[in-house]
């Protein structure tokens, strides 16, 4: 498992809902985890592994000594409310890139923990902010999307460059095409809803 970076194809990809909670999920979860603390994150999707599923982890704190701050949302439902703020956002997608992202400052998340029970959250600041953030992931949408265009305007050179790594990666054959990637998440998801 590895995250995966722009303009990989599954970041594009609309998750879908998770119908059991196993061990293979629980073993997932904590390899996501890990690999978040490896590159300084605080929070991941299941997407940005590669993964077609509706699940996303969080430790706003980012230290992985503080285990008792893990959230885990599972099938998440997300709804904003309250005025909207503006704030600096990065993503492990986007290794090193950062923009300003306008978002509610408030939110109130549904979904699922590990252990199959339903949570519900009231949630503001950072928390409220990292939660819609892995939301869009689930639903395929990136936080440059949310940009403005003169934001967007000012990452052009980076993306660009993340796009002709990824085309790099292609060429050698260490990356499978677009038919390839989809038929991959049909399957993974077909292996989950059963």
């Amino acid at each position: 498992m590895r995250i995966v970076r722009y303009p990989h194809p599954t970041l594009r990809h609309k998750s879908k809902a998770l119908r059991r909670v196993d061990g293979e999920l629980r073993n997932i979860v904590a390899r996501m985890f890990d690999l978040m603390y490896e590159t300084n994150g605080i929070g991941l999707a299941a997407n940005q592994v590669d993964l077609p599923y509706r699940l996303f982890v969080i430790n706003v704190t980012g230290d992985s000594g503080q285990r008792d701050q893990e959230h885990v949302f599972i099938n998440p439902v997300v709804s904003k409310y309250g005025p909207s703020q503006e704030a600096e956002e990065g993503c492990l997608s986007f290794p090193e890139l950062y923009a300003p992202v306008v978002r509610p400052e408030r939110c109130t998340v549904t979904a699922y923990n590990l252990a199959g029970q339903e949570i519900q959250r009231e949630l503001t600041g950072l928390f409220a902010r990292a939660v819609q953030h892995e939301n869009d992931h689930l639903e395929g949408v990136l936080f440059i999307d949310r940009l403005s265009p003169s934001a967007l305007m000012s990452l052009k050179e980076p993306l660009g460059e993340l796009e002709r790594e990824l085309e790099g990666e292609r060429m050698r054959g260490l990356l499978p095409d677009d038919r390839q990637i989809a038929a991959r998440l049909a399957e993974l998801e077909m292996m989950r809803a059963e």
